[in-house]
């Protein structure tokens, strides 16, 4: 039985990636913020699939406690990291403190959890890191989360050398239509559609079908994928 490990599982994409590979009989692990959200979540997960899930408490932007909290994950051959928090920062009205969280969670504590977690992959394990479109499509108020989704492509490209045989790769979705951030935001759902040429958005499915190819295809390695049916 394969373990799979999935940072920020307790909603979203990251909740439906760790259904998928409970109902594929993986022992899964998931984190939410509060120790309180991961063991509901995995509880609800355990009723929904029949499957083996449970959940840790682990903050991406308190890096120096994640070694503490994935002390119990011994073995682990997929780690997925999907935790983020969103910030609307702009430099006319520049927040330090959102800033700061937002960066430290995508770029120190991602790698944080792979440096952790490093001895105990096994030789066949693959790493997946969540960045998102706003990295080649900047608006205004992402400049923090425009930087910091291109410096995940950085992290792949010096992750998959270091960690070799490891794979690592990243996804950038774009909006998402039936995730808990957009599902309500018909201005959003709106903009992102005109912007697509598959004349319809990505449903959670879609990124989860494109998340089991970047960790179970063997080959698949140091790939940025963009799933955003094209953009014009």
């Amino acid at each position: 039985m394969s373990t799979v490990l999935i940072v920020g599982a307790t909603q979203g994409t990251g909740r439906a990636l760790a259904a998928e590979y409970a109902r594929r009989g993986a022992d899964v692990v998931i984190t939410g913020r509060t120790q309180e959200r991961a063991t509901s979540a995995a509880e609800e997960l355990v009723g929904e699939t029949g499957g083996t899930v449970r959940g840790l408490a682990l903050d991406l932007s308190r890096p120096a406690e994640i070694a503490a909290a994935l002390e119990t994950v011994r073995h682990v051959d997929r780690v997925v990291l999907v935790g983020m928090v969103r910030d609307m920062n702009t430099t006319g009205a520049y927040d330090v403190v959102k800033a700061t969280t937002l960066a430290t969670t995508k770029i120190v504590g991602y790698t944080a959890v792979v440096a952790c977690l490093r001895p105990r992959m096994s030789a066949d394990a693959s790493v997946l890191l969540f960045g998102g479109m706003a990295k080649d499509f900047p608006y205004p108020g992402s400049t923090t989360l425009t930087a910091v989704n291109a410096a995940v492509q950085g992290l792949v490209r010096t992750l998959s050398v270091e960690l070799a045989p490891v794979r690592v790769n990243s996804l950038h979705p774009s909006a998402i239509v039936d995730s808990p951030f957009v599902v309500d935001n018909q201005q959003l759902q709106d903009m992102a559609l005109k912007m697509t040429l598959a004349g319809r958005l990505a449903t959670m499915d879609d990124i989860v079908d494109g998340c089991l190819f970047l960790l179970e295809n063997p080959i698949a390695n140091g790939i940025d994928l963009k799933l955003n049916g094209g953009i014009a």
